[in-house]
């Protein structure tokens, strides 16, 4: 009974609750992707002395992680309208679980490598897929609440995955970080078979095109990404020379791919010839297009502020790792609790003004470090990064919406992979952004974070971090107010 497996057959068998089950089980699998990418970080240092390697081999583990995730996003549409949504979604599952398997038993570390690089295809594929069923298995009125639903399940995820993850360490051994994942992928897999529809959510899904993979796309959106991650990270060596090189080969590429992209979308397209991996028509949209750009300037500050944060509290203030996790819980369970409420205000208050409120509460938290000396209270501190958390808050349920409300339902894929694309680029910069004006500053302070002791002057440097941070915020202010929803559409 094949039509039972399509979504409007899986609506009239479980009924009213079945959108709920088919975000449930996406949440899972997505909760399952993200810990997979954040409780690793508290291993490192028990991996280091298994394998007697330096920082500058382990540092991969976190970013082959990140750089096949960020890529493997731009497959996510094409991967959907080639397989559907139920093979797609389970594949990636399946490819998640057999990384954290093989991650966990192995016992070389180029094969811990190639496991992390696994997790991070899948993980790349798995997370744009929420958004496109909250947009088109929900309705319009429902679209915020079930945004900060799924937000809180998935922010609270690596909020408590690193304080879980540490207790796993000292308890098991650095292996135990790999088999976290396996429950939640086996139970996602579960339900994956009996809530996720076999064919696309488009209600013309059975006329779907099916294109082979643009190969030369990815390739240039690859070499694009890598080349200038890699670029930040030798200038921050202090070779300019050889950073500049790569800077302009990233350049030179992302021109290529735009090209190439630009002629693929005017293309007549046969049901066997390649399908573009960015639509451009998605930026002619002014939604998407600002949305975009917020994305990029969010992630630049989210992630770079997950890399400042810790080291201030830790190398500037002195601070143990342990008071550290424990000062950033409370955090994290304010943000879980903002998300919920904050997407359903999106169903009834304008995307923009909750994404651009988000912003400003993001930038004041970011300014309000500046305020913290080496004799401020932890309280203090405390209610500082709850303030930032809450504007998160309010950007993390409300942007998506905002960016994609206005596109046709053939784009809403694309659009939630270039998102999610365009915001891990910006966090890969944003973390090297912060790197390097840290160290820029700690010099001309005369410091050097090798340095053990705190004092003021160390301060000033980190000062000066957090309001570069608080300033990119305020510059995406400017984007965010332009995601206004047209009233034509």
């Amino acid at each position: 009974m094949p039509h039972l497996e399509t979504l409007d057959g899986l609506q009239a068998r479980y009924g009213e609750r079945y959108r709920w089950l088919l975000l449930l089980t996406v949440m899972i699998g997505t909760v399952a992707s993200i810990m997979s990418s954040t409780i690793i970080n508290v291993a490192v240092p028990d991996m280091s002395r298994y394998f007697v390697l330096g920082q500058d081999r382990m540092q991969w583990v976190s970013s082959g992680f990140m750089v096949a995730m960020t890529i493997s996003m731009l497959t996510t549409p094409w991967l959907l309208s080639r397989f559907g949504y139920r093979r797609t979604y389970s594949g990636a599952i399946v490819l998640l679980l057999v990384g954290g398997v093989v991650g966990g038993i192995s016992n070389n570390f180029d094969l811990v490598l190639v496991a992390r690089v696994a997790e991070g295809l899948a993980s790349g594929v798995v997370q744009p897929i929420p958004a496109i069923i909250i947009l088109r298995a929900f309705a319009s009125s429902e679209q915020g609440r079930a945004s900060g639903i799924f937000g809180m399940g998935v922010v609270l995820a690596p909020a408590i995955g690193p304080s879980v993850g540490g207790l796993l360490v000292d308890w098991f051994g650095w292996r135990s970080t790999f088999f976290m994942v396996v429950p939640f992928c086996l139970a996602s897999i579960y339900m994956a078979r009996k809530f996720i529809p076999i064919a696309n959510l488009a209600a013309d899904a059975d006329k779907a095109v099916k294109a082979t993979l643009d190969w030369m796309g990815l390739a240039l959106a690859t070499i694009a990404t890598l080349s200038l991650l890699n670029a930040l990270v030798t200038l921050q060596s202090g070779s300019l020379v050889h950073s500049a090189l790569l800077l302009g080969l990233s350049v030179a590429t992302l021109l290529a791919f735009v090209k190439w992209q630009h002629r693929l979308s005017h293309v007549h397209r046969g049901p066997h010839q390649q399908a573009p991996l960015m639509n451009l028509a998605l930026f002619n949209h002014r939604q998407f297009a600002m949305g975009s750009i917020v994305s990029f300037i969010y992630g630049t500050a989210l992630f770079g502020s997950t890399y400042l944060l810790p080291v201030y509290l830790q190398m500037g203030l002195g601070m143990s790792a342990s008071l550290v996790g424990t000062l950033m819980l409370p955090a994290g369970l304010v943000l879980g609790i903002t998300i919920p409420i904050v997407g359903r205000m999106a169903d009834r208050q304008p995307t923009h003004v909750l994404v651009s409120i988000g912003l400003a509460l993001l930038a004041l938290g970011f300014g309000l470090m500046v305020t913290v000396g080496l004799k401020t209270a932890i309280w203090v501190i405390v209610i500082w990064v709850i303030v930032g958390r809450i504007g998160l808050g309010f950007i993390l349920p409300s942007l998506n919406l905002g960016s994609m409300r206005g596109l046709s339902k053939n784009l809403i894929a694309q659009g939630s992979s270039v998102i999610g694309f365009v915001r891990m680029v910006g966090g890969a910069v944003g973390v090297s952004l912060c790197a390097l004006v840290l160290e820029w500053r700690l010099e001309v302070h005369g410091q050097s974070l090798a340095h053990p002791t705190t004092n003021p002057q160390r301060l000033l440097a980190f000062n000066e971090s957090f309001l570069m941070l608080a300033g990119i915020c305020a510059l995406a202010l400017l984007a965010a107010w332009q995601v206004r929803e047209q009233p034509h559409e």
